[in-house]
């Protein structure tokens, strides 16, 4: 399996509000590194975040062994303490029984690390990290241009 390196992010301001998600996949093996980002008019923080990486998977060719770095401890908890587990045992529902916010973009992501074997990371968001630093940049790009052009490559 080709290994490879994701860092992501998103954001929205205000949350609610004009969103951004952003990637930067890198893949040793190849010497390749790919930017990706984009915007939605009206969403949240979380749904950027969760939104930033399915994009990333989704732009994977095949099956890897991903390492995802990403800010965000409501998405890397959600599969490292078995939330997403628990969720769809449950029916989508939560340990307070009620619904699982942002249940479109779990499935999605689920299904996506059905095919990918994927190792989370969590990252402290605005601080040393260059490759997280660089996502939050491409977030604010994205917010900045919406709708100009809602893709990066």
């Amino acid at each position: 399996m080709t290994e490879v390196t994701i860092y992501t992010d998103g954001g929205a301001s205000p949350n609610p509000g004009l969103g951004g998600w952003a990637a930067v996949l890198l893949s040793p093996a190849h010497g390749a590194r790919r930017e990706i980002f984009g915007a939605e008019a009206e969403t949240t923080n979380n749904r950027m975040e969760l939104t930033a990486a399915i994009q990333a998977l989704q732009a994977l060719k095949r099956p890897c062994q991903v390492d995802l770095h990403t800010d965000s401890t409501y998405l890397r908890n959600a599969f490292e303490q078995g939330w997403l587990a628990r969720w769809k045992k449950n029916g989508w529902r939560t340990a307070q029984k009620t619904p699982v916010l942002n249940r479109d973009l779990w499935e999605t992501l689920w299904e996506l690390t059905q095919t990918h074997r994927v190792r989370w990371h969590w990252v402290k968001g605005h601080a040393e990290d260059d490759l997280n630093n660089r996502c939050d940049a491409l977030v604010r790009r994205a917010r900045e241009e919406f709708p100009a052009g809602n893709r990066g490559d």
